[in-house]
């Protein structure tokens, strides 16, 4: 199975998936939400549950591939965006199954999340799984007509979200038109003065992975008004997506009061 697919594995599931580390966040609260007593590793970033006890194994980027093996997962879970493929190659080597997700849209969040639960763990279908369909199922847009934004996820250098991510899937959804969405890039490096001269009538500023405060990236952008928005809501694949659209629709709203 290479990173591009969503179902599979390298090596096959030889019993019950009755242990499971995440190496994503978003997927950690997910399992931690559907089956809580099968989680046995996740990283330092996985901060939702609060007061998660797991075995913690670094970053998503650098995780600790003998820790997580030495936990003797049935299952490792993780994201083509956010993993590495050479640490995958590691665990694989060592006989460790692992699902590698793919997901750049609301839609592919609901088809891999049942893919993952129902088919890799035989788990089921979660109910907040359908709880998250039915609230954006209710989603209303922002406006009468989609507003053109900039959505920065980072600065010096400045990077906004580009081409073909599930963030401007998700702000798509609530009436909100991403002006880098047909870039060459996912996440593309944008000068400043470029990026105020683009024609956005919004700035989407999340708090992950930069932290944007109101005194720290709206500036930048004046008098342009900005959205200072939760990127668990915007970017997590989880059960962080029930609550979503009426958080973010909140913030969106609030920049133009």
């Amino acid at each position: 199975m290479d990173m591009t697919d969503d179902l599979g594995f390298d090596v096959p599931l030889t019993r019950p998936v009755r242990r499971v580390v995440s190496l994503v966040p978003s997927l950690t609260e997910a399992v931690a939400a559907t089956a809580p007593g099968v989680l046995v590793g996740a990283t330092d970033w996985c901060t939702h549950p609060g007061g998660l006890d797991v075995a913690r194994v670094r970053g998503t980027k650098n995780p600790d591939v003998d820790a997580v093996v030495g936990l003797a997962p049935d299952l490792v879970v993780v994201n083509e965006e956010e993993n590495r493929v050479p640490d995958l190659d590691a665990l694989r080597s060592a006989g460790v199954a692992v699902w590698v997700t793919r997901i750049r849209t609301l839609d592919e969040a609901f088809t891999s999340l049942e893919r993952l639960f129902a088919e890799a763990c035989g788990f089921g279908v979660p109910a907040w799984l359908d709880d998250a369909r039915a609230a954006w199922d209710d989603v209303r847009p922002l406006a009468d007509r989609p507003v053109p934004a900039v959505v920065p996820v980072w600065r010096k250098p400045w990077m906004v979200v580009g081409r073909d991510t599930f963030a401007g899937d998700v702000l798509e959804r609530l009436g909100v038109r991403n002006v880098y969405a047909a870039h060459a890039d996912r996440y593309p490096r944008i000068p400043i003065d470029e990026l105020g001269e683009c024609g956005a009538e919004l700035v989407v500023l999340p708090d992950e992975p930069y932290r944007f405060t109101a005194d720290d990236g709206p500036e930048a952008f004046a008098p342009v008004p900005s959205a200072l928005v939760s990127g668990r809501h915007l970017t997590w694949y989880g059960p962080s997506l029930v609550e979503a659209p009426d958080v973010l629709a909140r913030q969106l709203a609030a920049a133009f009061r």
